[in-house]
């Protein structure tokens, strides 16, 4: 849809502001003056999706992967509406990858014109593809603002400043081996096992600082590990397919019963769009449903561990208590300690069981 607003009326340019609303399915990008790159205007759209810009880990030069993870992100949402203010003068290449992202998300796209013609570029890009064309009085109305824009409070913003501790990540790090398997796993609810609950006031700051990331596997990873409390040896078993098409439920392998054998588990409303944003993006990228859930399939370098990810975002497990006595020299902040969940473990120690399989205990005779 090409919106023609002639007199540039920023009455209009409000009301399509205010049309902005990711939660609802509708965006609105106001692309940055004075450059024709469209990695620029891929930074924009996920700016306008509340993630964190620029994204690193992936070559400078090189936009595809950014308009990837912001095609999986407008898809994870959902986002159904996507408006353009100042189309007429974006470069040839950036329109064509609106077009083209229109394409792989289906995304209704409406690029507003504040000129009352098309310009020869923009003309150029639109003459490969349908499309109508509306009056900017018509289209950028006040009926489509509700619900309105409603910006991050002040609370949210500071929020990223404070510790969160979640029981559920002490026990994260483990070194047994978990390998995928392909079988049909019962419910966490089936084999008597719950992750530690969420209250909703910290479930929803944790989505908040989770939701900022531009990464979706890294964020995705996190709210796993957050939502079953399993390891990362558990998690890295989780592939695409594992993952419910509405984001609902996930399957962890555990072939050999190490923790409590291979289980689904229930995914809450805020992790959905994260798990779903990763799955999007292996299907993007590759189209293929057995990879990994959690890695990168476009190939970023230099990204933090998942430990260091949670602590950037100021989550971690509960910590020992302080020091009674202030060392010398002043407090220094203390590291974070990641404890090693070996409880977890489990051995069979008779005869019968290790005919089955089992692991050896160590200086075991048969």
């Amino acid at each position: 849809m090409v919106v023609f607003d002639p007199g540039d009326d920023v009455v209009h340019t409000r009301a399509a502001l205010a049309m902005h609303h990711p939660a609802t399915g509708r965006v609105t990008i106001h692309p940055t003056p004075g450059t024709d790159s469209t990695l620029a205007l891929a930074h924009n759209l996920l700016d306008a999706l509340g993630k964190t810009t620029p994204v690193t880990g992936y070559r400078a030069t090189d936009p595809a992967p950014v308009w990837t993870l912001a095609a999986a992100w407008l898809l994870a949402l959902p986002v159904t509406r996507l408006t353009v203010l100042r189309a007429h003068l974006l470069p040839a290449r950036g329109l064509n990858d609106l077009l083209a992202l229109r394409v792989r998300t289906g995304v209704r796209l409406y690029l507003v014109c504040h000129q009352p013609q098309l310009s020869a570029v923009l003309e150029q890009a639109l003459a490969r593809t349908g499309y109508d064309m509306a009056d900017a009085d018509a289209v950028l109305s006040h009926h489509d603002q509700d619900p309105p824009h409603v910006p991050r409070s002040r609370q949210a913003a500071a929020d990223t400043a404070e510790w969160i501790s979640l029981p559920a990540l002490t026990t994260l790090t483990s070194y047994e081996s978990s390998p995928a398997c392909a079988c049909t796993a019962p419910t966490a609810a089936e084999r008597g096992f719950r992750p530690p609950a969420l209250p909703i006031r910290i479930a929803t700051r944790v989505a908040h600082r989770l939701s900022r990331a531009a990464h979706p596997h890294l964020a995705a990873h996190l709210a796993a590990a957050v939502v079953t409390a399993a390891s990362t040896s558990q998690l890295d078993t989780a592939r695409v397919l594992d993952l419910a098409l509405d984001g609902t439920t996930l399957t962890l392998h555990d072939r050999h019963n190490v923790r409590q054998g291979c289980t689904t588990y229930p995914v809450p409303v805020w992790a959905q769009p994260l798990l779903r944003a990763a799955a999007f993006t292996h299907l993007l990228a590759t189209a293929e449903r057995s990879s990994p859930l959690f890695a990168d399939p476009l190939g970023a370098r230099g990204l933090p561990s998942l430990r260091d990810f949670a602590e950037h975002l100021k989550l971690r497990p509960p910590q020992p208590p302080p020091p009674l006595r202030t060392p010398r020299g002043g407090q220094q902040p203390a590291a974070t300690i990641w404890p090693v969940s070996g409880a977890h473990h489990a051995r069979c120690w008779t005869a019968e069981e290790n005919m089955q399989g089992c692991p050896q205990p160590p200086g075991h005779r048969t």
